[in-house]
């Protein structure tokens, strides 16, 4: 009981920057106490106290503002941050070093008796107000972001975002590399440009330095040609970019993130 307690409170430093010292821990920390009631009631409803283990489920729910049915499954180093108006349904299974925001709900989707929430890996992360609705599996190390809406598994490492939910695809190093070779030759400062980030926008400037990649080792391989043919066409440098053309609009983008 005291080790998974010291598990508990060091669980809360290593996640927490906030977190000041052990007693600060043990009594202001709602989502550490919705935990502890939680394993209580989940002893009772093992022991086939259902009424009595309903209850303290309810009293827990009534002090910290966390909802956590007996019946869930809850594996060791637990960590619920901001943790008002979360709610965990019956079936749910959540691995061990999981940590979960405000406002998520791990839910079902049907009525009918046996699995009907979610199984969260060792490792997941939930972001605030994010639901994760049905029986399918959340991989080990996922990331699911705030206000996301999950209905679908999730493969371990792999991060959701956006109502429906979906994976966000990760570009490879060679391919960032190649981006931001081709963003310093034309001047360009590459803001946001990565394919873990959700904004389309960003999304888009990434394919079209992509696309200028293409272009660019198309025209080397021309002039290259041209120059084997006898001609200097492609002797003439390209018009520079001056940085200072580009600071308008360097600074309405500086405006709009802050």
């Amino acid at each position: 009981m005291f080790e998974r307690l010291r598990e508990d409170i060091q669980s809360v430093f290593h996640r927490d920057p906030a977190a000041r010292n052990a007693f600060e821990v043990l009594t202001c920390y709602p989502g550490m106490h919705a935990i502890w009631i939680h394993r209580l009631a989940g002893m009772l409803w093992r022991n086939d106290l259902k009424w009595l283990a309903r209850l303290v489920s309810n009293f827990g729910r009534w002090l910290t503002g966390i909802e956590i049915h007996p019946g869930a499954k809850v594996g060791r180093r637990f960590f619920i941050d901001h943790g008002m108006g979360i709610v965990i349904g019956e079936t749910a299974e959540i691995g061990d070093d999981v940590t979960i925001y405000q406002g998520v709900t791990l839910g079902g989707t049907s009525w009918n008796k046996g699995k009907r929430h979610p199984t969260l890996g060792d490792g997941v992360v939930v972001g605030a107000g994010a639901k994760v609705l049905g029986p399918f599996t959340v991989g080990a190390g996922a990331k699911v972001g705030s206000n996301a809406v999950v209905t679908k598994e999730v493969p371990p490492g792999a991060t959701v975002v956006g109502i429906p939910g979906r994976i966000i695809a990760k570009s490879d190093d060679e391919t960032d590399a190649k981006r931001k070779a081709m963003a310093e030759k034309i001047g360009f400062d590459a803001y946001g440009v990565s394919g873990d980030m959700p904004d389309p926008v960003a999304r888009a400037i990434g394919q079209l330095l992509d696309h200028l990649q293409a272009v660019d080792g198309r025209l080397e391989g021309m002039c290259g040609a041209l120059k084997d043919l006898g001609s200097n066409y492609c002797a003439k440098d390209l018009p520079e970019l001056r940085e200072e053309d580009f600071a308008c609009v360097k600074g309405k983008d500086e405006s709009t993130t802050h």
